[in-house]
């Protein structure tokens, strides 16, 4: 009974061991993505900008309520919590990116240069024209300028097959700005600002970028800032300011067949292009469908009405130190930038619903190309 114990004993190990070593492994797949480099204005912007250098009119971001619902402190972010950038971070298993002005941050995945304020057009073009009161002398040039200066910091560029760029939308703080002047017509501000952002994409694949997502502006006529500046006779079908619209819907269609011209020119990135303006569309025909109940109020603002918005007495200034109770059921945030709500609805229409092509599964290479490159 010994010895067939013992010869059961042997050939149970034996059988193992040569199982062990014959069964194929399943590794953990490895990540396309491990840095993240992202651009644009205050929708992307993680932490650049402080209370003390934002545009004047949103000059307390460092303060609360900003930060509230997702942080539980202000990061400096114009929301109450998450922005577009951090959901796609999530997306990517990364970490949330540091701003690139806060210098003892960890970079190792990446680094945002985005400023709230910003511009596509160059500073010196707004004090040539005497418009220089509240604008930040920051413009998306400069961010590149700081992405090379980042570079030769850290020894060089990464590796561009691991490396995703993020080019948030930028361009609405020009339009937003030429009101201040009489001699600036939207049709020059228009070509000016996509140039440049042409000019800066274009930078950016110069310098090796292989894959690239570029938005392109939401609904600034449905911002609480452009309703309350607006006649309520400026009104489109889905109540929102028509001029502004209109001026947005012809920034992006400029912008997109720059974005087409590129991928023809650099065929081997891929340049997806992330349509805010068709996602927030779809919002705000339906807003109940995605959990809002109200798609006009400011949540953090003051005034009352129907916009709770007074453009002197903003989120976060001793006039407004609370906001709504429930952030999660407006789409807007302090008049001029959206609640953590809308942007992660945003995200999801992005990343899984068909509102930017080439899919983010393509640039995951996990899925062939599909129709709209």
């Amino acid at each position: 009974m010994a010895k067939s114990s013992s010869l059961l004993f042997h050939l149970t190990l034996l059988l193992t061991l040569l199982t062990s070593h014959s069964l194929p492994t399943n590794p953990k797949p490895k990540q396309r993505f491990t840095k993240i480099y992202a651009f644009g204005d205050s929708f992307t912007d993680t932490g650049n900008t402080h209370s003390t250098t934002g545009p004047y009119s949103f000059g307390y971001v460092s303060s609360p309520p900003y930060g509230t619902t997702f942080f539980h402190r202000s990061t400096n972010r114009y929301s109450d919590g998450r922005l577009v950038i951090d959901f796609l971070a999530n997306t990517l298993s990364l970490p949330f990116l540091p701003p690139y002005l806060s210098r003892n941050s960890d970079f190792s995945h990446g680094a945002n240069f985005a400023v709230a304020g910003s511009t596509a057009i160059e500073y010196e073009f707004y004090a040539k024209h005497n418009i220089s009161i509240d604008i930040v002398p920051v413009s998306i040039m400069t961010e590149l300028g700081w992405f090379d200066k980042f570079l030769k910091e850290k020894g060089g560029a990464p590796d561009m097959e691991k490396t995703l760029f993020w080019v948030g939308e930028i361009g609405a703080n020009d339009y937003a700005y030429s009101v201040m002047s009489s001699t600036l017509l939207p049709d020059q501000m228009r070509g000016l600002a996509v140039n440049n952002v042409n000019n800066f994409l274009e930078g950016l694949l110069k310098r090796g970028a292989k894959y690239m997502i570029v938005e392109g502006l939401p609904l600034t006529g449905c911002l609480p800032l452009a309703l309350s500046l607006t006649p309520s006779s400026d009104r489109d079908a889905l109540n929102c300011s028509l001029k502004v619209n209109k001026q947005s819907s012809a920034h992006n269609s400029l912008l997109l067949s720059r974005v087409q011209a590129l991928r023809k020119a650099y065929p081997h990135s891929v340049i997806s292009y992330a349509d805010y303006s068709a996602a927030h569309r779809v919002v705000m025909q339906n807003p109940k469908r995605y959990g809002f109940t109200e798609p006009y109020k400011t949540c953090c603002g003051s005034g009352g009405g129907e916009l709770n918005f007074d453009l002197f007495a903003t989120c976060g200034s001793p006039a407004v130190s609370k906001a709504c109770p429930d952030p999660a059921r407006y789409v807007n945030w302090d008049g001029v930038h959206l609640t953590e709500g809308m942007y992660r609805v945003v995200s999801d229409l992005f990343f899984r619903h068909g509102y930017m092509r080439p899919s983010l599964q393509v640039l995951l290479g996990k899925t062939k190309a599909d129709e709209g490159k």
